[in-house]
Parts: structure tokens; C-alpha cells; sequence
């Protein structure tokens, strides 16, 4: 059975899709760039700012839905410069523990919003 969730607490959707959906033990996260729930503007700042607020983003929607980032099994990672990796790097590990989730990064043309990096996310619970 698949369930679709949208959050109120979560940037609203920029294109006709979910914030999230679950089939069975599995979440299916969209892809969140680092907007502000409240304006729905990018946060102001670099690639540091922008990655706090998408992780703070996927954990909202992951915590509204029952689960949380230490779920998290698998994430795809869109940077819009790859010189922004390490970076990208350092705020992104704060939010998982010791068990990394299977990850890959790739650099895009552009992303919504003119953003500096897109996270989607995997959860399984149990």
C-alpha cells in the first residue's frame, strides 16, 4: 500500500510532486533544495547554509512520516559545483551517525531555485 505525505512544517513543493511517499517499511523522500519553510526562499548564505536547511528539511519530512535520518539507507546528492564538495561534506555528516548511508554526489548544470545542492533520501524502517 503506498501512502502520500505532504508536511506543512516543509518548504511547499516548487513542481507536482510529493514531499514524501511510503510503501510499506520503505520512505521515498523528493528532493529538497535549502529553501525556508517560512518564505519559501532560498536561505541566504553559501553551500554551508543551503545544506543545513535541506538536511533540516529531509528530517522534518522524515520525522513527520515516522521516521528519522537515522533511517536513512541511501541519499542522492546534486551539487551545482563540485568545488563545493568538502564543504558540502562537513554539514552534511553532522546529521548522521557512525551508520553512513550508501550515497552518491553528482554535479548538475542548475538546480530549482538556483540552488547550490539538492538532497533526495531512502528510509527503511526496522
Amino acid at each position: 500500500m503506498r501512502s502520500v505525505i505532504n508536511v506543512s512544517q516543509a518548504p511547499k513543493a516548487v513542481g507536482p510532486y510529493s514531499h514524501a511517499v511510503k510503501v510499506g517499511n520503505l520512505l521515498f523522500l523528493s528532493g529538497q533544495v535549502g529553501l525556508d519553510p517560512a518564505t519559501n526562499a532560498l536561505v541566504p548564505g553559501g553551500i554551508r547554509e543551503q545544506t543545513r536547511q535541506v538536511m533540516e528539511n529531509l528530517s522534518v519530512i522524515s520525522r513527520e512520516s515516522g521516521f528519522s535520518l537515522g533511517d536513512v539507507v541511501k541519499t542522492t546528492c546534486y551539487l551545482s559545483d563540485m568545488n563545493n564538495f568538502q564543504a558540502f561534506n562537513e554539514e552534511y555528516a553532522k546529521y548522521f551517525g557512525t551508520i553512513l548511508p550508501a550515497r552518491e554526489t553528482i554535479e548538475i548544470s542548475r538546480l530549482p531555485k538556483d540552488g547550490l545542492v539538492e538532497v533526495s533520501l531512502i528510509c527503511c524502517a526496522g
